[in-house]
């Protein structure tokens, strides 16, 4: 951020009066700039003993394999956006949503909510966001081909769950240094 989106003057970056971390604050109207975490939410959908995953279209990670997600919208519960993420890059409909994974990634900033559904019915596609929409068996999963640790994890704990039938909400702190 370089400038203020009340009075377009200057920004700094510094800790205001009163606050203990610093932010962006305006040279000129001294307006503070909250910058806060972006809310990702989607689904692990599945039918019978298989999951629904998206290939991805768009960067990042192109070509890599994804649970159906994205940016939670103002206004929206964070169910509601797993089940509009799912419809938009799976044309998936979805049903019987519990929440599973919870997932911090402090250093992107980021925060994301996963729910087990079931999907509805066998009618997807591939939308905007997606090259190819598939179910796959636990032994059909791209390991090595998932877009992101999220992912990766959220199965791993999927397939395990299965196999007790217990679905508790999982909750991990993911840490990646970031290259400057």
């Amino acid at each position: 951020m370089k400038f203020c989106s009340q009075c377009g003057a200057a920004v700094t970056w510094q800790i205001p009066p009163d606050d203990n971390r610093e932010r962006f604050v305006c040279t000129s109207c001294h307006l503070v700039h909250y910058q806060n975490p972006r809310i990702i939410t989607g689904c692990l959908p599945m039918w019978e003993d298989r999951v629904l995953l998206c290939l991805r279209a768009i960067n990042p990670r192109k070509g890599y394999w994804t649970l159906p997600a994205g940016f939670l919208e103002n206004g929206e519960t964070i169910a509601a956006g797993a089940v509009r993420e799912t419809f938009e890059e799976a044309h998936a409909r979805v049903d019987n949503l519990q929440l599973y994974t919870v997932f911090s990634l402090p250093h992107i900033s980021q925060a994301y909510m996963f729910f087990r559904a079931d999907l509805s019915d066998l009618e997807f596609r591939s939308g905007p966001e997606s090259l190819d929409v598939r179910l796959f068996h636990e032994h059909e999963i791209p390991w090595d081909s998932l877009a992101f640790p999220v992912i990766k994890q959220s199965l791993e704990f999927y397939f395990a769950d299965r196999q007790s039938g217990n679905y508790p909400v999982r909750s991990r702190d993911i840490h990646i240094s970031r290259r400057r």
